[in-house]
């Protein structure tokens, strides 16, 4: 286990979680409230004895969070493995003092596939194209089967409005149904999206029981 801060014990709680992905733009976005919102997540990771396990990177709101948990005494990125960044983002994204280890991978999916299996559940800060491509993908693994892990937004001054707003319409339209559209948690600061979290329970069935791919275990 890695070093804790004399803040992350005194006042720590317990959490159902080990560690947590978060995925989250490696810009900083227009807001400060956005900012606001990465470095108060993960001093709630920190004030949970949460561990952080994120697509890497030290600048925008990955370097923020990550720069967090890490001054909290947490560890970043998980026990085995370290944060996963594939070779041909390393130049662009990895720029300044570079939290944790590196771990270089051959692709996108082995990326996202490491990072979800070492985590315990996942949450979305406001992002881009890349950070909406990972947040979907785990919600479609967790209406597939592939896991049940909890998924949150945190819909840091109603970036998300828009998402959810969407995501019911399919609802509405029968393109998704009730039990997959509750898949996703969503609040508008860490302390209650953590709360809810931890007491989220899988309301939906599977596609296929224990589905495999890639030949890989479930995450």
């Amino acid at each position: 286990m890695g070093k804790k801060s004399s803040n992350s014990t005194s006042n720590s709680t317990t959490s159902r979680f080990k560690r947590v992905c978060v995925f989250c733009g490696s810009s900083p976005g227009n807001k400060p409230t956005y900012q606001h919102s990465a470095v108060q997540l993960g001093h709630e990771l920190v004030e949970r004895n949460i561990d952080l396990v994120y697509g890497g990177g030290s600048i925008g709101l990955m370097g923020l969070v990550s720069q967090a948990v890490h001054d909290g005494g947490r560890h970043v990125l998980g026990l085995y493995q370290c944060r996963v960044i594939p070779k041909t983002l390393m130049p662009r994204e990895i720029t300044g003092e570079t939290i944790g280890e590196v771990r270089a991978v051959t692709g996108m999916h082995q990326r996202k596939a490491e990072m979800a299996r070492q985590a315990d559940a996942f949450i979305a800060l406001p992002g881009g194209y890349g950070t909406l491509e990972e947040l979907l993908e785990v919600i479609t693994w967790a209406q597939l089967g592939i896991h049940n892990k909890p998924v949150g937004l945190l819909n840091a001054d109603g970036y998300y409005d828009s998402l959810l707003s969407f995501m019911d319409k399919a609802v509405d339209e029968g393109f998704v149904t009730v039990a997959a559209r509750n898949i996703i948690v969503s609040a508008e600061s860490a302390h209650e999206l953590l709360s809810k979290l931890e007491d989220y329970m899988p309301k939906h069935d599977g596609v296929v029981s224990e589905l495999r791919w890639d030949c890989d275990d479930n995450i």
